[in-house]
């Protein structure tokens, strides 16, 4: 499925929504060679979203990771359009970015797929939602499909695709192939769960971080520690089950053969799903401020995006033995030295 980021199959595309996750895909398809259209109902917000990706690229250019030029051409291939309808005009992939609210996406969906291209893809980068909800009565529900990243997309290659009831199969492979294309490692799931399988391993994780911090187990800083200096660090080279495998002599079947009972009874008494309120969300404000000890937000999200960079090399440069996530294509890492700007 891997294709070269050089010719992507898709050439122009359109990025409805400007916010964190909008203005992040629109860097991506930029980079990767496509015009991008980009459109938001607040123009202020679309306006902010094209200069932060100005800010982006200028940072690359002057940290070397590209030239000045190859800069001015990714910026010139956003361009900020006031209306929907321009933005879909001669779009053959439309990235939708709205928030995360199941009738503000069905009303979209509606206006678009009365002003895009008959043969245009329609993808949501709806994190929650099944397409069959958001198309439902829809009459073009058949180019209707999920592409959900993770935050920030130009940064990590993994996107989810899955198509609703209604979506042509073809759909998913071509929403799948286009994502290789420029540069993005998708993953296909063969069915809906809600918030797909990103969303469900991140968030059992984080209840249980929750209630460990909320019935006074650990800080919010022992929790952080014990994943970005533990787990963490595994879980950046493999997943749960190539972790465990790894883990024993003979391999995951040995891993758990034998531990069955204590493994079960380990997860039968994780803590309860805890109640998100105003104390809870305030005592993990005040530990991740201890945590960060007065750290500018904008500087760790730079921070962060040049370490995802710098682990996408190292792990590109030295790839796992015959794995077949290697063979099936995974994304070429960015040189990119990410200039996150302030919400």
């Amino acid at each position: 499925m891997a294709a070269s980021m050089d010719r992507p199959t898709i050439t122009t595309v359109a990025v409805v929504g400007a916010g964190v996750i909008g203005r992040s895909w629109a860097l991506l398809f930029a980079r990767a060679g496509c015009e991008t259209r980009l459109h938001d109902r607040d123009a202020a917000q679309a306006d902010r979203a094209r200069r932060w990706v100005a800010d982006v690229l200028a940072d690359e250019a002057s940290a070397g990771i590209r030239t000045a030029a190859d800069a001015v051409a990714c910026i010139a291939r956003v361009s900020v359009v006031a209306t929907l309808g321009e933005a879909l005009t001669g779009a053959g992939y439309v990235q939708e970015s709205a928030p995360e609210r199941l009738d503000v996406k069905r009303e979209l969906y509606a206006e678009m797929d009365g002003a895009a291209p008959p043969d245009a893809i329609l993808g949501s980068s709806t994190s929650t939602f099944d397409m069959t909800a958001i198309t439902a009565g829809l009459a073009g529900a058949t180019r209707c499909v999920v592409a959900h990243p993770v935050n920030p997309p130009h940064q990590l290659p993994v996107v989810e695709v899955l198509g609703g009831q209604a979506t042509d199969r073809d759909v998913v492979t071509q929403t799948a192939a286009f994502m290789a294309s420029v540069g993005q490692r998708p993953v296909v799931l063969e069915r809906f769960v809600p918030g797909f399988v990103l969303n469900r391993l991140q968030f059992a994780l984080v209840r249980e971080a929750m209630s460990l911090v909320q019935r006074g187990v650990a800080s919010v800083d022992a929790v952080d520690a014990v994943v970005r200096d533990g787990l963490g660090l595994r879980w950046a080279l493999m997943g749960p089950f190539g972790v465990a495998d790894t883990n024993a002599d003979g391999g995951i079947r040995a891993y758990y053969t034998g531990h069955e009972q204590l493994v079960t009874d380990l997860m039968n008494d994780l803590g309860p799903t805890p109640t998100i309120d105003a104390a809870l969300v305030e005592e993990l404000g005040r530990g991740v401020d201890a945590m960060l000890g007065g750290s500018e937000r904008a500087e760790m999200r730079r921070w962060r995006d040049r370490m995802i960079a710098r682990l996408r090399a190292l792990k590109a440069g030295d790839p796992p033995p015959d794995i077949a996530a290697a063979a099936s294509g995974p994304a070429r890492p960015p040189s990119t030295v990410a200039s996150i700007a302030e919400e």
